[in-house]
């Protein structure tokens, strides 16, 4: 899309929200593959199938609902994504993230992106929860629209696009819950197929502990409107390059829903503090 097909598909799906969901929001959540349970806990006022949601694309990926759920949580009125769009699915990039411009149109300052990813980092565990402090994007997709305007002939987008304050929220209420949280690198890459042995150990090699298939996108245009941004990753195996299991996207499904309790405590004190 060029900029003006995108403002007008953005407003015109922020505006058939804003028709059923009268209340304001600040607070914008993506639940990841196997995190659709946290969208379970939410007061929920109105619940959207993102085919009915104008210029919405719809989710075909295992563990992804596909609706749009708009209520509060604790106590905080809420837009959250049940399921996302993936560019592996043949999606471009502005119709992947059109829900991100959709939120800040709805009046989010504070996006909380979750997804299950495939651990590298020998510290990590199945079913820990990594703070996204940076990434790797390896996906070779982008668009303008997922950056501010350059200034002065140079790209103006923000490198520090995941909130220390937010992270440093989710550190005290893992340490107030008794669970462990990291905090690490993301690599993303286009997928839908996982990683080869040597594509891990390269990865590794370049400072990544974690990786994924989505996620990047989203964050850069919320970085684009200055959104504050916590990411989380649900680590749901941890890959050995010279022992090398199989895995399904089922099985991912299935060791991410063993962190959503975890998941939800933090987001609801993202909620709350942030």
């Amino acid at each position: 899309m060029n900029p003006q097909q995108l403002c007008t598909a953005a407003n015109q799906s922020a505006n058939f929200i804003r028709e059923q969901f009268a209340s304001r929001t600040r607070h914008g959540i993506i639940l990841g593959t196997g995190a659709g349970k946290l969208g379970d806990a939410i007061d929920t006022e109105l619940t959207i199938d993102y085919g009915d949601i104008p210029n919405f694309p719809r989710s075909t990926v295992i563990g992804h609902k596909g609706q749009l759920i708009c209520g509060t949580l604790a106590g905080t009125p809420v837009v959250a994504m049940q399921g996302r769009f993936h560019l592996y699915e043949g999606y471009p990039v502005d119709s992947a993230t059109l829900p991100i411009h959709m939120m800040q149109r709805l009046g989010v300052e504070v996006l909380v992106v979750s997804n299950a990813s495939g651990g590298m980092n020998p510290k990590m565990n199945s079913g820990d929860i990594m703070l996204i402090e940076s990434h790797i994007n390896l996906m070779f997709r982008s668009t303008p629209n997922m950056y501010n305007e350059p200034s002065r002939g140079r790209a103006s987008h923000r490198s520090d696009v995941y909130d220390h304050a937010l992270m440093k929220i989710a550190e005290r209420c893992a340490r107030k819950n008794g669970f462990a949280v990291h905090r690490g690198v993301y690599a993303a890459m286009l997928g839908p197929n996982y990683e080869t042995r040597a594509e891990y150990r390269f990865l590794r090699q370049i400072g990544a502990d974690v990786v994924g298939m989505s996620t990047v996108p989203e964050v850069c245009v919320a970085a684009k409107y200055e959104i504050r941004v916590l990411g989380l990753s649900v680590i749901t195996n941890v890959a050995n390059p010279d022992s090398m299991e199989a895995t399904s996207g089922q099985k991912v499904v299935d060791a991410a829903e063993i962190a959503a309790p975890n998941l939800k405590a933090i987001v609801v004190d993202a909620l709350k503090n942030g």
